[in-house]
């Protein structure tokens, strides 16, 4: 990353290392009609602030998806839309690969449109926050990087989320692992 603030052509190696991540990531949320604008306004911005970006970080990812989630506020509207699509026809339009559909994922695909009620039905903050650790992979720590946040805030938030996806759910987990 301190190449990239003084080299400009540097900086497209965070594009590539980033990019497909944050794709997916978006796509899930809004779907992949807005999800290629966001990732290329996502870099944008951090192109305009990679001056600013705290060097003792080494991985950009929470930074990146901290710029990102800001973004995705303005969608809100759109991602709420989505969730309501889900709930009535639960087939998603991302493009997974062959790894990820394996046969856990057939019992959470059945309960997919009751997570979508869920996830709509959560706040915003608490929404993002279940997102990041969930869809992207991110640490409680790069979450609250990512959101400029203490710790304990997303542990907070990400408790009161699962615990209302849980009784969604009949307090059952469909892709049977410890959530």
């Amino acid at each position: 990353m301190s190449e990239s603030r003084t080299n400009p052509e540097a900086f497209a190696e965070l594009f590539d290392r980033y990019s497909d991540m944050l794709y997916r990531y978006v796509s899930r949320r809004l779907g992949p009609e807005i999800a290629e604008d966001l990732v290329g306004e996502t870099f944008l911005v951090a192109f305009a602030r990679r001056t600013h970006y705290d060097l003792t970080y080494t991985d950009a990812r929470p930074w990146l998806f901290g710029i990102l989630t800001k973004l995705l506020s303005r969608h809100r509207r759109t991602e709420a839309a989505r969730y309501r699509m889900l709930q009535r026809n639960p087939v998603e339009d991302v493009l997974e690969s062959p790894a990820d559909r394996t046969a856990e994922r057939v019992t959470a695909h059945a309960s997919r449109p009751v997570l979508a009620s869920t996830l709509a039905a959560l706040s915003p903050k608490d929404r993002d926050v279940l997102l990041l650790v969930a869809w992207s992979d991110l640490s409680y720590v790069e979450v609250a990087r990512a959101l400029d946040i203490p710790i304990g805030t997303v542990r907070s938030r990400l408790n009161r989320a699962r615990r209302k996806a849980r009784a969604a759910l009949g307090d059952t987990n469909p892709i049977n692992e410890e959530a």
